[in-house]
């Protein structure tokens, strides 16, 4: 991983406006106050035993841990927020604002710093179902975490 790279798209990420719907972009996905890129994506881990997705999402977790002290030089120290109860409350019915409910359906917590006075920006691994590939998404949104 390239941090240098992986700083300059999260700098782009908050300086654009937010697309009117939601949908691709050049960087990843986005939608009305939000935008989603993938920093990082691993292969194919269908059929894994299981070590190498633990080894790959270690890595993972690495790249976000040293991203996340460059943002703490820039922004502070990050809030760690989980999303489990996002996720819960989803499978209750109750709809959650995008971003949130799409990366609790995948992302345990996020590493998440407040960017100024309307943007967040949040770091975290996708661990979707075992099977999908790995990814270290950054997101920047102008929605409150729930």
């Amino acid at each position: 991983m390239d941090i240098a790279n992986c700083l300059a798209l999260i700098e782009r990420l908050c300086a654009r406006e937010f697309p009117a719907e939601h949908g691709r972009t050049d960087v990843g996905t986005g939608g009305p106050g939000y935008l989603m890129a993938a920093l990082r994506t691993s292969g194919d881990l269908q059929g894994d035993d299981g070590a190498e997705r633990e080894m790959v999402e270690a890595q993972y977790e690495a790249d976000r841990d040293a991203l996340a002290e460059r943002l703490t030089e820039r922004w502070g120290p990050a809030d760690v927020f989980g999303l489990a109860g996002v996720l819960l409350r989803s499978a209750e019915g109750e709809a959650a604002a995008e971003p949130w409910g799409t990366l609790a359906a995948h992302v345990p917590d996020v590493h998440l710093w407040r960017a100024g006075p309307d943007r967040w920006v949040a770091l975290g691994v996708s661990r979707r179902d075992g099977e999908l590939p790995c990814r270290l998404l950054a997101v920047v949104t102008d929605t409150d975490p729930p």
